[in-house]
């Protein structure tokens, strides 16, 4: 009988070790690192810039360090594709981006993406023209004020100044 209690306890370890390897490795990516989680529309980001643009790379890695999934398109006319999706000529930022169906143009705090895709007001999309040596991307943190302007179909208004 203790034989037999000593077998069926081995047995349950080699089970539970098997079961916890599993789901550990369907846990992993295919080179042993962990498997990305899923996450909402809201966090995924689509940005089309310049390939040599450092400052955009360092925007994406800004919005990734505030839990976003980011997708980098290389694309020299991210220019003409921004004028093509609503942002105005004179509004055009480093980069385009898109998130849970906004535009977003140039180097936006991530605070104010956040309360767009919160708020859902009826515009296409908001900008931050040029390249603000204050903005997240150019700094290593927002300092100061930035303006950034919504834009859509009622036309251009300013969205934050803050």
């Amino acid at each position: 009988m203790k034989k037999t209690i000593v077998f069926g306890a081995l047995t349950a370890l080699a089970v539970a070790g098997t079961l916890g390897f599993t789901t550990l490795t369907s846990a992993q990516g295919t080179d042993g690192t962990a498997a990305p989680a899923a996450t909402d529309d809201s966090k995924q980001i689509t940005i089309w810039r310049d390939p040599g643009c450092g400052c955009c790379d360092a925007y994406a890695e800004y919005m990734e360090a505030n839990g976003y999934q980011v997708t980098r398109i290389d694309d020299r006319k991210f220019d003409e594709r921004s004028v093509a999706v609503g942002v105005p000529q004179q509004g055009i930022g480093c980069h385009l981006a898109e998130i849970d169906g906004y535009y977003v143009s140039g180097l936006v705090p991530v605070e104010i993406i956040e309360r767009l895709v919160t708020e859902r007001p009826e515009i296409a999309g908001i900008t931050l023209p040029g390249m603000p040596a204050n903005a997240p991307g150019m700094a290593p943190a927002k300092t100061g004020t930035l303006k950034t302007y919504a834009f859509g179909e009622d036309g251009i208004t300013v969205y934050s100044d803050e």
